[in-house]
């Protein structure tokens, strides 16, 4: 009589990692751990535990034990970091500003403890390279504000002049405060708030560096021409403008009041 009984899956074949993807998995492991807790509070058991390997296997890959390991996924995520900040120019600036901030948002929303403590500082593994490697994040973020301002570097571009670049690092200075802010508050507002005041901040600021600076002037005469009506810029005018009506008598020459 033949047996009707199904036939055993054969076994899975095991596929060796090469040395890049078992480095990386143990990358994605230790970032795993490092966004929702310090640097400091991860030890080398737990990411091998995450990562389904021996301990002496994550000292062969990192043989400078957790300080090599951080700083190798610090700058993993730095990576992933600056790709928030990339955006191909197409569509009004402050709009591609918002979809900047809005993936931003998202990585700090997944990252938030890890996050936190990176920018805050403090951690016993905090060195002069980590301290490198978050400025570098900082840097490629400006030049890519800029770039959205029309300044770019490289040979024949336009570069941004001191006040435009100081006002635009600012700028990122400030989004960085607004973000372990928002942390702390339990992330509130909602993300999406938080994103449409950032973007009316740097709008702000333009306008308010404009008033002195001849090269943001220009910038910002060029951004609005590519604005619309009911865009970041274009809904921020219909609020500010009456506030600002209200000021017409701090004007020098202004008429007396009946």
């Amino acid at each position: 009589m033949t047996s009707t009984a199904a036939a055993p899956p054969p076994p899975r074949a095991y596929r060796r990692l090469s040395v890049e993807e078992r480095r990386a998995q143990l990358l994605v492991a230790a970032l795993g751990l490092f966004a929702h807790r310090a640097p400091d509070e991860v030890s080398l058991d737990e990411v091998a535990v995450a990562a389904g390997v021996s301990r002496p296997l994550v000292y062969r890959y990192f043989p400078g034990g957790r300080q090599q390991l951080y700083e190798a996924a610090l700058g993993s995520a730095a990576d992933e970091l600056k790709l928030c900040f990339t955006e191909p120019p197409v569509g009004p600036p402050t709009e591609r500003v918002a979809r900047v901030l809005d993936r931003y948002l998202r990585f700090v929303d997944e990252h938030d403890t890890g996050f936190s403590a990176l920018l805050r500082g403090g951690s016993v593994v905090e060195t002069s390279r980590t301290t490198s490697i978050v400025d570098g994040v900082r840097r490629a973020a400006a030049e890519e504000i800029l770039s959205h301002l029309g300044r770019f570097g490289g040979a024949g571009g336009r570069g941004a002049g001191p006040r435009l670049r100081m006002m635009v690092r600012s700028w990122i200075a400030a989004v960085e405060a607004a973000s372990l802010i928002w942390l702390d508050e339990g992330k509130q507002p909602s993300a999406a708030e938080l994103c449409g005041w950032l973007v009316d901040h740097l709008i702000a600021l333009l306008a308010a560096t404009a008033a002195t600076d001849e090269e943001t002037a220009t910038v910002v005469r060029d951004l609005l021409a590519l604005e619309t009506p009911d865009g970041p810029a274009g809904r921020l005018a219909e609020l500010v403008i009456p506030v600002v009506a209200d000021a017409a008598h701090l004007l020098p020459h202004a008429p007396a009041a009946d």
